[in-house]
């Protein structure tokens, strides 16, 4: 029989920014994490060392985004902020191979555990 070593995920540390604009656009904890677990699009943050993570929302009529920031550090994951954009926002800065190399990592921990 074959082990497999899993990875460890790191546990979530909501800020009090998040949680205020999760509060603001509506959006649970569930909600934030499964944009983190299955994103649609991947960015660099507007903050320095910072990944935003998008899903689609919405309907045909009215679609909008869901999106959150995470830094992450060695022992946690730091959800910054979490927002709604209403429509499609164009494509910006797309994350560096190495990160999402990592980010990759990180789902398909989660997926497996």
């Amino acid at each position: 029989m074959m082990k497999l070593a899993l990875k460890k995920q790191k546990p979530l540390h909501w800020t009090h920014h998040s949680q205020s604009k999760m509060r603001y656009y509506r959006l649970s904890e569930a909600r934030v994490k499964r944009v983190l677990r299955t994103p649609f699009r991947i960015e660099e943050g507007i903050v320095p060392k910072t990944v935003a993570y998008m899903q689609l929302a919405g309907s045909v009529k009215h679609p909008s985004e869901i999106w959150a920031m995470v830094l992450d550090e060695p022992q946690r994951r730091n959800v910054i902020t979490a927002w709604r954009y209403p429509g499609k926002s164009p494509v910006r800065n797309p994350v560096p191979f190495a990160i999402l190399q990592e980010v990759s990592e990180f789902i398909r921990a989660d997926r497996e555990a």
